[in-house]
């Protein structure tokens, strides 16, 4: 996890971290899914199979709650770790800049080619374990507080949750407003858990032993 070889000291320094099995979106939460469970859209871009966006943290985790209450189950924000094994491409990586190739146009909607909007996801190629959009179209939270650095770190893949509530929290993968080096899979941001943008929007895992 990481990259020594970034320029930026926030990708710093590269270490081992061993993730349990999870199950995690194919897809960023849609704004049909939003529109199911909250009966509302606050997206500016809108469109069904458009990623939601305009979603804080914090409404990420009313949004959780409500879906898990309905369906049983223990849906959650993937952590940090279990974000870039799988924009990496788990234990089938090839080692591409991006999520799925070396060419951001064939995966992901960023500032040259995104028209400045979101667009439907899984329009563009899959990565290595089928899964879309991880490279650029929303950023993605996660349930990590973020840190300047990965000095210090957890190593099991469990979310580094360690500081004051409104210090940040983890967003990864880039925007369809972002350059292309935003939308790396080690590429590292975080903002305050109140806001919102129509650059945000989230995907969800769930832990295997939750299916059953």
């Amino acid at each position: 996890m990481g990259d020594n070889e970034s320029e930026y000291d926030f990708e710093k320094p590269a270490h081992r971290v061993e993730v349990s099995s999870f199950y995690i979106g194919q897809y960023p939460v849609t704004q049909r899914l939003w529109q199911a469970v909250m009966g509302n859209n606050p997206s500016e871009f809108q469109g069904e199979r458009r990623p939601v966006e305009q979603v804080s943290w914090d409404d990420t985790q009313f949004f959780i709650e409500k879906l898990n209450s309905e369906t049983g189950k223990t849906f959650r924000l993937p952590t940090e770790a279990q974000w870039e094994y799988a924009a990496r491409g788990g234990r089938y990586s090839q080692g591409y800049t991006y999520s799925g190739s070396d060419k951001l146009k064939q995966v992901g909607w960023y500032n040259e080619n995104s028209n400045g909007e979101t667009h439907d996801v899984g329009l563009l190629l899959a990565n290595e374990l089928d899964i879309y959009d991880l490279s650029g179209n929303v950023w993605e939270w996660c349930e990590d507080d973020y840190h300047r650095n990965y000095a210090g770190a957890l190593e099991d893949g469990s979310a580094w949750i360690d500081m004051p509530r409104g210090e940040g929290r983890v967003l990864r993968g880039g925007g369809y407003y972002f350059e292309a080096f935003g939308c790396r899979p080690t590429y590292r941001n975080g903002d305050h858990p109140g806001v919102c943008s129509s650059g945000v929007g989230f995907r969800l895992v769930l832990p295997c032993q939750s299916v059953g």
